[in-house]
């Protein structure tokens, strides 16, 4: 446990390299601007919100520099194109205290969606929004107060967004947002999405994968570890796993997030509704 000390200039090298993209597709039609979107800039962009995953358990400076976590989630947050680190960070606690807990964990699709989205088509469809998804359940499931951070993640990307928009005009805008957006839906990498806590098998409700995504994901494959020991870097998971093999190499895992995606929408037994959903006494309650 503790910081990854590469961590931040990792996330700084790829917010200057999508900095660098704004300024090379702002002349392209926008054919190729959507183009790029999907084939790379989303994909970096995934990848952020994945090492802003691992900054919200303050692996990039340490538990005792938090507030300095939190801001440095906001500098990875910026290629993103819409402020979603301070929000991600509140609700994502409540995932590791209460997993699948009823109106606690926003990660849990609501009854709609398992009740609408049950053919091959309808769960393509709902892949295909899994952004809008993930953005609109937390205030139905568990709306919380609007944070001081929140509003300065906002006040920071828009103003990012705005410089961005002046200096090179829309498309660099549409290539970052369109990016997040579409690799954040239906695409390869968002397979960990389903993979993570979908049960594939009864019994199983987290799943790791070890595949050589890992490898643009900061190790979130390695899911069943993290749950585990949430303090420890994604760097460091597979340490976990080589150093604990004898309890982790038994458990049912995933070898590939494109067939998860693939088996989601095609197996009729696997849908939204295929999570474990519990009861959860709050932590703080008496």
């Amino acid at each position: 446990m503790g910081p990854d000390r590469h961590l931040k200039w990792i996330v700084l090298a790829m917010v200057l390299a999508q900095l660098v993209a704004c300024r090379l597709v702002r002349d392209l039609a926008w054919k190729w601007v959507l183009f790029w979107a999907y084939a790379f800039g989303g994909c970096v962009n995934h990848s952020l919100t994945l090492a802003i995953h691992d900054i919200s358990h303050n692996v990039a400076f340490g538990n005792r520099q938090a507030k300095w976590n939190r801001w440095f989630a906001m500098i990875a947050n910026l290629p993103i194109g819409m402020p979603y680190s301070a929000s991600f960070k509140k609700y994502h606690i409540d995932h590791h205290r209460y997993l699948g807990g009823d109106n606690l964990d926003v990660d849990i699709p609501t009854d709609f969606e398992g009740w609408f989205f049950c053919t091959p088509l309808r769960k393509l469809v709902w892949l295909i929004l899994q952004p809008l998804f993930y953005a609109l359940r937390p205030l139905y499931i568990n709306p919380k107060p609007i944070t001081t951070m929140e509003i300065w993640n906002a006040l920071v990307q828009f103003s990012v967004d705005l410089l961005l928009y002046h200096t090179f005009g829309l498309k660099p805008v549409v290539y970052l947002v369109a990016g997040s957006v579409f690799c954040l839906g239906f695409h390869p990498i968002s397979g960990h999405f389903i993979a993570e806590h979908y049960m594939f098998m009864k019994g199983h409700e987290t799943y790791s994968y070890y595949g050589p995504l890992n490898l643009i994901t900061f190790n979130v494959g390695y899911h069943m570890e993290h749950h585990d020991f949430p303090s420890i870097p994604g760097s460091k998971l597979p340490a976990v796993h080589r150093i604990a093999s004898e309890y982790y190499d038994c458990l049912p895992h995933h070898e590939s997030w494109a067939r998860v995606i693939w088996d989601f929408i095609f197996n009729e037994e696997i849908g939204p509704y295929s999570r474990v959903k519990r009861k959860c006494k709050l932590a703080n309650a008496g």
